[in-house]
């Protein structure tokens, strides 16, 4: 099977999540990174494109010039990777998908509503694929737990809590020049927010993808705790899904002792799970009336994430082999909608309509925190379902 021809805009020298990408991508031999803008400086442009084997004349100085050749050459990439500043996602992700090529971005998507729908409608009128890159769905415990939580392992889901913890923005180190913190902190580049739009929409599709209950209202806080900072650096949710569930969202960039601690807690009537991005291979299942038992990834009890790992059990698989299996999956999808096999699409992808239902949230979220933390409607009417759970 031949290689997904791939290209990648941004991502170039001194980029931290481009190189996570392009590990991703490789890991699975799944891809061949072919051509690149990698760069707004045509030097470093350049310089980043030679670094990694990209031939000079498939390295562009700018992504509308890319697009452009791209699409003209017959051996030209077939899916191109977004890795830029938020800001940019949508006018990078329209240019390709409206020279047919099929787009992967880091995420948030897009940085509103309308940018979204305007996205939507530029992929369904190219047919391309729109894939989001949340890319903690790669764990195997945590397919472990989306099963057990279809299976209905747990009983009726009562309340889930989500903890997206970092420390690294305690102090105003944009100020300091610090290249990540100053975009990361920038309203201009992230749509007005900073945690809730960095980290907490990944602890909310990751609630989503393991639990498949929908987020119907919000009562959210945002606060910035740092003086003299222009976007909200802690946050801290209320969520009503639309089962009657409760839960409870809590992103911090000021949690010192937290480098990057995502984990989740989901309640039943009848058993709960919890799980540690920090100790990933361990899913903690408690069942009423028994003891609570350690579920090890390749071990007893753990038949899903078996199939989702590549290395037998006690081998710690870890943030880039998660990244890599979300890379994995988007290659199958490419190559399904190529032969016209839309059923062979994977399960629980994270497409254009998981990543148009983040914005939504956080849409609904910064809402509720302007009005004085009231409780506001999550939009639902914009077809941004994500795919039918399936045990």
């Amino acid at each position: 099977m031949k290689r997904i021809r791939l290209g990648m805009v941004g991502g170039g020298r001194r980029a931290f999540i481009g190189p996570a990408h392009r590990i991703a991508a490789r890991l699975d031999d799944q891809y061949e990174l072919l051509a690149g803008a990698l760069s707004a400086d045509p030097n470093r442009a350049r310089e980043s494109a030679q670094d990694i084997g990209i031939a000079g004349d498939r390295s562009y100085s700018s992504f509308v010039e890319m697009a452009e050749f791209e699409s003209r050459r017959v051996d030209g990439i077939e899916v191109v990777s977004i890795v830029t500043p938020n800001d940019s996602h949508a006018e990078i992700a329209k240019a390709f998908l409206n020279r047919g090529i099929h787009v992967i971005c880091d995420k948030p998507l897009v940085l509103t509503v309308e940018q979204g729908r305007e996205l939507r409608e530029a992929a369904q009128a190219s047919g391309c694929l729109v894939a989001v890159t949340y890319n903690y769905r790669g764990y195997p415990m945590v397919r472990q737990a989306r099963a057990m939580c279809a299976e209905g392992v747990l009983g009726t889901l009562r309340a889930i809590d989500i903890e997206y913890l970092q420390d690294w923005l305690s102090t105003r180190i944009e100020a300091m020049g610090s290249k990540q913190a100053v975009w990361r902190t920038d309203p201009h580049r992230t749509g007005g927010v900073g945690a809730l739009g960095d980290i907490g929409i990944h602890g909310y599709d990751l609630c989503r993808y393991i639990t498949g209950l929908r987020v119907v209202s919000v009562c959210a806080e945002l606060t910035r705790f740092v003086e003299g900072r222009a976007v909200d650096d802690d946050v801290r949710a209320s969520l009503q899904f639309d089962t009657g569930a409760k839960g409870r969202l809590w992103a911090s960039q000021v949690a010192i002792g937290h480098a990057n601690d995502l984990s989740i807690r989901i309640y039943g009537d009848s058993g709960s799970l919890e799980w540690h991005q920090s100790n990933p291979s361990v899913l903690r299942h408690s069942t009423i009336g028994a003891s609570t038992a350690n579920l090890l990834a390749g071990g007893p009890g753990s038949s899903v994430a078996v199939t989702r790992s590549r290395l037998p059990a006690g081998h710690p698989e870890g943030y880039y082999e998660a990244f890599a299996t979300v890379y994995s999956e988007i290659a199958q999808a490419i190559r399904a909608l190529q032969r016209g096999d839309r059923a062979h699409i994977p399960d629980g992808l994270p497409d254009l309509g998981s990543g148009l239902e983040a914005v939504n949230f956080v849409a609904a979220a910064v809402k509720s925190n302007a009005a004085g933390n009231v409780w506001k409607t999550v939009d639902t009417t914009d077809g941004c379902a994500y795919a039918p759970l399936r045990p």
